[in-house]
């Protein structure tokens, strides 16, 4: 395999189980711990720059080229057979014995017939090999000509220059216009002669001149070669990836296309204002419509023409088809792919997608490969092709989130509201259907806040619900209560997408206010500050790590456009019935009351992907405990046992680097069992703070320790701030709390770091810092803590989830109904640890991270020596667990760590 350096023997085995996979056609389930890979000259100076994400560690590396040089690999030999195959077949020699490829069916026939269906067969399938070759060939040289001719690389530059300056002169002739013969007379030539100015010519010569096109040109977007579709979660890890490919072996002959939401890659002004993705996706989607009514009135001569309305300006398809050519010839990000849209005049957004059917490589977010629809939309065809998902602990929980939607009271009664006011608006100027579709979409809203048990043309923060609580209901059970069975949701959604109403009533809205929305014309209802005040209170979420935003986002999205929120929950009932649950939450008032559809069977929409794909990988660089996988959504998804692979790799580290300790009690012999019941004693909390202060007195540098919710680690700190082991704990670490709201993680860890230096340097009895974070938190996930910033991770307690949410409920009962016991255990048994243990592994997995960091690592609770908990450890760190009963072992262990450290 093709390596920037000389591997180490796990990535080879790496590369060669991934090749492999990739050949047999396999689901493979991949880990990789994160630090497998040489530092070279990475210093303290490199920690910190890229944002939050690698402020406290070195950038992982190690998987990701692997994944790229495995998979490449195999892509290379798999063209290269391709083409020999080709080539034996063009010359008359087939690859295949007689009979071995199915055909026509001969049997029974004599042989000269079978020879002839056979030779049919052969010509037919030469003749489209030799299309094949000819379009590739087409296209290879298309790309050589843009690589190497300068002069046709910059003719399309020097042609927009020439209409940026055609502009220019046209707005002061206009300009002019305005000052000699006024602002009136302009208007009444714009709005009455407007078909007596000539449209703007272009013709075919200079189009073919400039980009050189060929008339079968468009014959190249058909063409989908074999490739591979990488996804991971977040933009900053795929632009991670991308420039990990082009300082990879295969950096300059791999054609990579990276692709993204419009919110994103959209280089409109006009519409990046937005902000919200979903009123960025709409008004593009207006913009593309108002273009090709604007052909087709141009078409139907003879016909009033329209008032003009906006078009996207980068929307172009001979700019798209240069900009397509561009990411072909040479591996771009995302940001490098906005970059040369501007400086193109072409839609990064569209340009992107344009190259999909020749590209080897794309790149892409989890939400645009695992959602059907958006998959569709952005053309990618997933037969007998290749998709990685890596970073895919969290592949389920993704895949329920991107089909889960819920909608809350204030949001529903407000969407009425603007509705009715826009329909009696417009009322005379809708054709039938829409005001057919209008008036059910209205009856929907006003039934869906009857199950909440409030009145659509009352204000939602005023009515009080009665019967207060949490009611989950089948699919089919909340459609007949709600009285809308006889409605077919199918196509109310399909009206929804097509019609664009959404897009249509956000400009309703802006253009009257928001005054005119709040409650329908209804005098003594409109307590508008209060409504606002409200909506505002029901906006403040859990946002992801790193997101702020986002949540953002969000707020302008409900605040404003309700019904885009209301269109989501539409298309999630259109699920199969038993595939998920709607949950009716009643709280104080109508507007703080939601509906939520929660999927429980993931495995439903992550079936059509290894059903058409040739190979699937899941990878990652904690992916224990695998059952999940497995069994909710392999097993569900109908993946033959067989089919799946499991390859899990040690860690480059030498066993000595690695102290992980199963603790079993204190210093003063108090037993660590952290359950809802005992953690909150004083004794507990004691115990917890006098481990904390004997190990601060021999780990130097920094100690992260997590607890399993915000709540326990705010309740403990305020205890040992009052019975003073705070102060005890401060004379040798400074202490830093991990803060709830994301904006604030980056200071958090940069102060964490800086403390940790200064105090290595100067020495003195301040050894360092001692952060307190949370399991699930900002600072559990993406977070490096590499060397001195992590000495030492601490988990206390068992991040168990809360079994009384009524979701986590509803998902055990569904997997005890579907799923075998296994090993003498309920499946919701094994989900509630699973879960937990998910947590965990992804907690203690923050502070190895290069083969020669070092560090301990100390579980606080005697339940995690339990055969069922402990299975479910990394490999690389279960085999090297130790079990102490008591607290002195460990802290002997713990010493002589310190000792051989200072010996060094």
């Amino acid at each position: 395999f093709p390596f920037p350096y000389t591997p180490y023997g796990i990535q080879e085995q790496f590369m060669e189980a991934l090749y492999g996979a990739l050949e047999a056609g396999r689901v493979g389930i991949f880990e990789s711990p994160t630090g497998t890979v040489r530092q070279r000259g990475r210093g303290c100076a490199e920690r910190g720059a890229g944002g939050a994400a690698h402020l406290a560690g070195i950038p992982r590396q190690g998987k990701s080229l692997s994944l790229i040089c495995g998979a490449l690999s195999w892509l290379r030999d798999v063209e290269e057979k391709k083409q020999r195959e080709e080539a034996r077949l063009l010359e008359g020699l087939s690859p295949a014995q007689p009979g071995a490829e199915g055909g026509a069916d001969t049997a029974g026939e004599p042989d000269w017939v079978t020879a002839f269906v056979r030779r049919k067969e052969e010509r037919d399938k030469a003749d489209r090999l030799k299309e094949e070759q000819i379009r590739r060939k087409k296209r290879e040289d298309r790309l050589e000509k843009i690589r190497c001719n300068v002069q046709l690389k910059y003719a399309a530059k020097r042609k927009r220059s020439e209409e940026d300056e055609t502009k220019r002169l046209l707005q002061l002739s206009k300009e002019a216009l305005s000052q000699e013969a006024g602002a009136d007379v302009l208007d009444e030539l714009d709005h009455n002669e407007e078909e007596l100015i000539l449209a703007e010519y272009e013709s075919d010569e200079e189009k073919k001149a400039v980009y050189g096109l060929d008339e079968d040109d468009d014959d190249l977007e058909e063409e989908h070669v074999t490739k591979i579709y990488y996804c991971s979660r977040t933009h900053s890890q795929l632009a991670q990836f991308v420039h990990e490919v082009q300082k990879s072996p295969f950096g300059k002959d791999t054609r990579l296309v990276s692709l993204g939401s419009r919110q994103n890659l959209c280089v409109n002004e006009e519409v990046r204002r937005l902000g919200a993705l979903q009123l960025i996706n709409d008004r593009c989607m207006e913009m593309q419509k108002n273009k090709h009514e604007k052909k087709s009135d141009e078409e139907n001569e003879g016909k009033k023409r329209r008032v003009s309305r906006a078009v996207c300006p980068f929307y172009s398809y001979e700019q798209m088809q240069f900009l397509r050519d561009e990411v072909l010839v040479e591996v771009k990000d995302i940001e490098q792919l906005v970059s040369l849209g501007r400086e193109t005049k072409a839609c990064p957004y569209y340009g992107s997608r344009y190259a999909i059917p020749a590209a080897q490589l794309v790149v892409l977010p989890y939400q645009m490969l695992l959602h059907e629809p958006t998959r569709s939309a952005a053309g990618i065809k997933l037969k007998d092709q290749v998709v990685i998902i890596d970073e895919a602990h969290n592949l389920i929980d993704t895949i329920t989130c991107i089909h889960s939607a819920e909608v809350s009271g204030s949001q529903l009664c407000r969407a009425h509201s603007q509705l009715s006011q826009y329909l009696e608006r417009y009322r005379k100027r809708l054709k039938a259907k829409n005001l057919m579709y209008i008036k059910q979409i209205l009856y929907l809203l006003e039934r869906f806040v009857a199950m909440l048990g409030g009145n659509v043309n009352q204000n939602p923060g005023c009515q009080t619900v009665s019967q207060t609580g949490t009611v989950l209901k089948s699919i089919n059970d909340f459609l007949f209560q709600s009285q809308i069975d006889n409605i077919n949701l199918f196509k109310v959604q399909r009206y929804c997408e097509k019609s664009l109403i959404s897009r249509k009533l956000f400009g309703f809205v802006e253009r009257y206010g928001s005054s005119t929305t709040a409650v329908r014309n209804n005098k003594e209802n409109q307590k508008l500050g209060g409504l606002q005040n409200f909506l505002l209170s029901l906006q403040q979420g859990s946002g992801k790590e790193g997101d702020p935003p986002v949540e953002a986002e969000n707020d302008q999205l409900r605040a404003a456009s309700p019904l885009m929120q209301i269109e989501g929950f539409l298309q999630a009932l259109t699920n199969a019935n038993q595939d998920g649950r709607v949950i009716l939450n009643r709280q104080g008032t109508v507007g703080q009351s939601s509906l939520k559809f929660l999927l429980l069977n993931p495995a439903v929409h992550f079936a059509k992907v290894v059903e058409e794909c040739r190979a699937v990988i899941i990878a990652g660089g904690t992916m224990q405990p695998v059952a999940d996988f497995r069994e909710q959504l392999l097993s569900c998804a109908g993946v033959d046992p067989a089919r799946v692979l499991e390859f899990s790799c040690g860690h480059v580290i030498p066993p000595e680097n690695i102290l992980p300790i199963i603790l079993c009690s204190g210093p003063s012999n108090q037993q660590l069992e952290f359950t809802y019941q005992t953690r909150d004693l004083p004794q507990m909390m004691d115990e917890t703070g006098r481990i904390l202060c004997n190990l601060c007195n021999v780990i130097p540098g920094g100690v992260v320790c997590f607890f399993p919710s915000y709540e326990y680690e705010k309740q403990v700190y305020a205890h040992w701030e009052k019975t003073g082991l705070l102060t005890r704990l401060a004379t040798k670490k400074k202490i830093f709390q991990e803060p709830k709201k994301a904006n604030q993680v980056e200071q958090v860890l940069v102060e964490y770091a800086k403390c940790i230096k200064r105090c290595s340097q100067a020495g003195g009895q301040m050894t360092g810092a001692l952060l307190l974070s949370v399991v699930g938190g900002k600072m559990s996930e993406g977070i490096n803590f590499s060397d001195d910033l992590g000495r030492c991770v601490i988990m206390v307690g068992m991040p168990y989830p809360n079994i009384k949410s009524p979701e986590l409920q509803e998902k055990m009962a569904w997997l005890d109904k579907t799923m075998p016991r296994a090993a003498g255990q309920t499946p919701s048994r094994v989900l509630i640890e699973n879960l937990c243990m998910k947590a965990v592994n992804q907690s203690i997995g923050r502070a190895i991270r290069h083969q020669k960091d070092f560090a301990s690592i100390l579980l606080l609770d005697h339940r995690y020596a339990r055969p069922a908990i402990f299975n479910k450890l990394p490999q690389w760190i279960r085999e090297r667990t130790q079990v102490k009963p008591a607290f002195g072992s460990a802290f002997a262990e713990l010493r002589k760590v310190r000792t051989s450290i200072s010996c060094t």
